[in-house]
């Protein structure tokens, strides 16, 4: 990675940023919360910004037509962004097949 890719991603992170500060506040509130979430899960494919700015989309078509954050996700925020890397391949993922290949091998 370049010094061109790191200012590119940058720019491209604060223009993301700018979209999630133009949202109302409620919405602007669970962003943070997933975000802080699904960074925690660590899915593998979240470095390439794909989830993040889905949800910012998913948000900014909800917040056009005048719902609210939570009639869009529903109560739990957490359920809603497992919901969504249900598919994704985890950091978690990774290292339970690690485990279990270290385990599988130590008895050979």
């Amino acid at each position: 990675m370049g010094i061109q890719d790191i200012i590119e991603g940058k720019k491209q992170w604060r223009a993301h940023m700018a979209r999630v500060k133009a949202l109302p506040p409620d919405y602007q509130v669970v962003y943070r919360e997933m975000q802080k979430y699904l960074f925690k899960v660590g899915p593998v494919d979240l470095s390439d910004g794909q989830p993040l700015s889905g949800i910012v989309d998913f948000f900014e078509e909800g917040a056009a037509t005048g719902k609210g954050v939570l009639e869009l996700i529903g109560k739990d925020v957490a359920a809603f962004c497992d919901d969504l890397i249900k598919d994704s391949r985890t950091y978690a993922d990774i290292y339970q097949e690690s485990l279990s290949q270290e385990t599988g091998t130590a008895g050979n």
